[in-house]
């Protein structure tokens, strides 16, 4: 079946950004493997710029800009990581980025993007105003829209992570990736496929924003209502591109409880010396839970840490 994207793309994009993405390390720690009863390999996109694996897809996209295009900017809709990559992506091109931010986005990510000085507008914190905004914004500037994940050049470049993951680590016998819009863990199915077709795929993703597990379960796209997390980053609704290529490649979609997101920091933080934020912890928390300690025939587990941008005192752990 034909998805928005292909492998080569990402071997494309892997080109494109080597030099400008940093290729993130990958962790283990003996006293985690214990309690997760198998070994874990952690691919540390808390330690990208940004603090994020957004700043993956982020700069394929920019780069993938004709000039004409560029010079007119570039404009999404985020809570924040994706937010401060394209920022930063367009800062390094030299051309201006119009971010739209929900007014409950996180200060931390709010600060980062100023940083790269984009220009912010706020909006109420619904998938309609953050689209309605974006689509004025655009209307005004002439700016292309870059969304943070719906996109298949930056489904491409988010797929850059899991391909590092296999060069640095090997074959391992499962990957599990956070799963909020799709894109990652859309990026990371097309690349483990295309490499090691037998490794088995999950999705992590909080019980409060579980519109990929239901999706998965009932076989057809269930959109996203009222999610409640303190996983900010997976708040969103799967997409028009992800969900397919999540129906067709994952076996399972692994929620996790807030408290269990939390002790996941905490692991992280005392046996790593990392600050994770909560949706990056999500794959980790996913991998301590029952049904995943159950499953046989899996020795070796890649995980993405997908962010590291904590908002000081937001999070108790």
């Amino acid at each position: 079946m034909g998805y928005a994207v292909e492998f080569g793309d990402v071997q494309a994009a892997a080109q494109r950004i080597a030099g400008t993405v940093k290729r993130t390390v990958v962790v283990s720690s003996e006293e985690v493997n214990d309690i997760a009863g198998r070994e874990v390999l952690l691919k540390c996109e808390n330690l990208q710029h940004v603090g994020a694996f957004k700043f993956r897809g982020a700069t394929n996209a920019v780069r993938m800009l004709g000039r004409r295009q560029a010079e007119k900017g570039v404009c999404t809709h985020s809570s924040g990581n994706h937010a401060q990559a394209l920022a930063l992506a367009a800062k390094q091109r030299g051309i201006p980025a119009y971010i739209v931010m929900p007014n409950t986005a996180p200060k931390v990510k709010v600060a980062g993007v100023q940083s790269h000085d984009a220009e912010i507008t706020f909006c109420e914190p619904t998938l309609e105003a953050r689209e309605a905004t974006a689509a004025s914004v655009i209307e005004r500037t002439g700016a292309t829209l870059v969304h943070p994940y719906d996109n298949p050049n930056v489904i491409a470049g988010q797929g850059t992570a899991a391909m590092e993951l296999f060069e640095q680590a090997g074959p391992m016998d499962a990957v599990i990736a956070p799963v909020g819009g799709g894109g990652l863990m859309s990026g990371t199915c097309i690349t483990t496929r295309a490499l090691f077709p037998e490794t088995r795929l999950f999705g992590a993703e909080p019980e409060g924003a579980d519109d990929a597990a239901r999706s998965l379960a009932a076989g057809e796209y269930i959109p996203q209502t009222g999610p409640d997390t303190i996983c900010d980053g997976l708040l969103t609704s799967l997409g028009q591109l992800t969900w397919p290529i999540l129906r067709d490649h994952l076996e399972g979609v692994i929620t996790v409880s807030d408290d269990e997101v939390v002790e996941a920091m905490r692991l992280l933080l005392k046996h790593l010396g990392m600050v994770v934020e909560p949706s990056g912890a999500a794959s980790l928390a996913a991998v301590l839970r029952p049904e995943f300690r159950e499953l046989e025939g899996i020795g070796k587990v890649g995980l993405i840490l997908s962010g590291g941008n904590v908002d000081p005192g937001s999070v108790a752990f």
